[in-house]
């Protein structure tokens, strides 16, 4: 395994290291405005949500790790601390990607990445028309965590006006998460796209116990074909198959020549879901 000292690394050698190891990471298109009134443009992938009440949102950004200099974005919160974070999805992965270009202070990179810019409610700085999802915030805290390049910049953010297009709202009025077709970055030139086969569900532990693992026979917990993921959807059982519905499954079960070919049998199941099932083949 590579050991390495962060410190012992040249800036840009550890946030490649960085990068592509803390992915896929959303990305917060921040449009925020100068004093004299100029619209800035820039997308950052060092953010995130970090509270829901109040709704809080985070992006930092970075001071330039070669020449050290603070982006725009960061100059305009401290003056107008106001912002909009306009979520990206595929449709305009590539425009977003236009507008981070290094262009000169003072260039409109509305115009330049070709978005069209509609006016907030109760901030400056405009929302992006093409976004799924537009949230405009009032700056609370911009929180400087050094002063070298590379250095990051929290500017921590209350949301107060959430602008969410129809076409990516359910019946309910909730969000669905295939119709919104958001992207994220990974490290180098790389990107990840939440839908297809890259969306799957796992359900969440919120009102249920599981049994955990390390009660399981040792037979199972060291089985040679089940994978982590199938101990860890075994172990989120709140209780075993009781006595009686395993006497019952007893009676027409299949017979098994070894414990591999039962475990195969019992990952089979646990792929389709069926856990139960999977613990009924297994204790059989």
């Amino acid at each position: 395994m590579l050991s390495l000292d962060p410190k012992e690394l040249s800036v840009q050698v550890l946030q490649k290291y960085l990068q592509n190891a803390v992915a896929p990471r959303p990305i917060c298109f921040a449009s925020t405005i100068s004093k004299d009134g100029a619209p800035n443009l820039a997308p950052f992938s060092f953010f995130n949500i970090f509270s829901s009440n109040p709704p809080i949102v985070v992006f930092s950004p970075a001071l330039s790790g070669r020449t050290g200099a603070s982006k725009d974005t960061l100059d305009n919160v401290l003056v107008v601390p106001e912002v909009v974070v306009n979520m990206v999805n595929y449709n305009m992965v590539h425009q977003m990607s236009l507008a981070s270009s290094p262009f000169p202070k003072g260039v409109n990179e509305f115009i330049k990445a070709g978005f069209t810019p509609v006016a907030s409610e109760l901030v400056k700085p405009f929302r992006v028309k093409e976004s799924p999802v537009q949230m405009e915030c009032k700056v609370i805290e911009v929180k400087r965590l050094g002063t070298q390049g590379g250095a990051g910049n929290l500017v921590i953010c209350e949301v107060i006006r959430i602008h969410i297009q129809d076409e990516v709202l359910k019946e309910d009025k909730n969000i669905d998460t295939k119709k919104i077709d958001l992207v994220s970055r990974m490290g180098d030139n790389w990107y990840c796209r939440a839908s297809g086969e890259s969306l799957f569900e796992v359900e969440k532990p919120i009102t249920t116990i599981g049994i955990g693992i390390d009660g399981f026979p040792d037979s199972i917990k060291h089985s040679k074909v089940l994978t982590g993921n199938n101990l860890g959807l075994l172990g989120s059982v709140e209780a075993l198959p009781a006595q009686e519905e395993l006497t019952e499954y007893k009676r027409t079960a299949k017979a098994f020549s070894s414990e591999e070919e039962k475990h195969t049998y019992a990952k089979s199941l646990l792929e389709a879901n069926k856990v139960k099932e999977a613990w009924l083949a297994l204790l059989s």
